[in-house]
């Protein structure tokens, strides 16, 4: 039986991380997660590594398309939170992120590492930025290095 996995070290992958500053003084935590696990964890270069900051999470789809359709990137994490309001707003950006984050990796084929905090509150986005649930920036990068290993595997296979 043969098995495909991916593996996490990605030296030579070149990533491009895309926040969005709404919330920044989540995202920011977010950032520095996804930053640390690709230096350290994938061994990428610094000059590997693309940091682009867009308005918001409701941006993120056309950004990460323009970044993909470049055919400069291996993968790309897309970060940002939406916190539930007393409105349907929550609804719209964070479906309109998630779906609009999907489209882009299936058409361009590229890994599209979805880091958007989607949080009934404040206090759940911090737990998931770095503090009692582990920081999903970190975890979004760990996923785009694999994503990259495992294509590169499915396509040598």
């Amino acid at each position: 039986m043969k098995v495909l996995e991916g593996v996490l070290a990605a030296p030579n992958a070149r990533i491009a991380v895309v926040v969005a500053r709404f919330n920044s003084f989540i995202n920011d935590s977010l950032v520095d997660g996804a930053i640390d696990a690709l230096k350290r964890v994938g061994q990428v270069k610094d000059e590997n590594i693309t940091l682009v900051r867009v308005p918001g999470a409701y941006e993120l789809p056309l950004a990460v398309r323009r970044l993909a359709d470049s055919k400069q990137y291996d993968a790309i994490v897309a970060l940002g939170t939406v916190i539930r309001g007393g409105t349907a707003h929550f609804e719209y950006v964070a479906g309109e992120a998630s779906s609009g984050l999907g489209q882009v990796a299936m058409q361009a084929e590229i890994p599209v590492a979805f880091g958007v905090l989607t949080t009934e509150n404040i206090e759940q986005a911090i737990e998931r930025a770095g503090t009692k649930a582990g920081n999903k920036g970190a975890e979004a990068a760990l996923v785009a290095l694999e994503m990259v290993n495992l294509l590169a595997q499915i396509k040598s296979a």
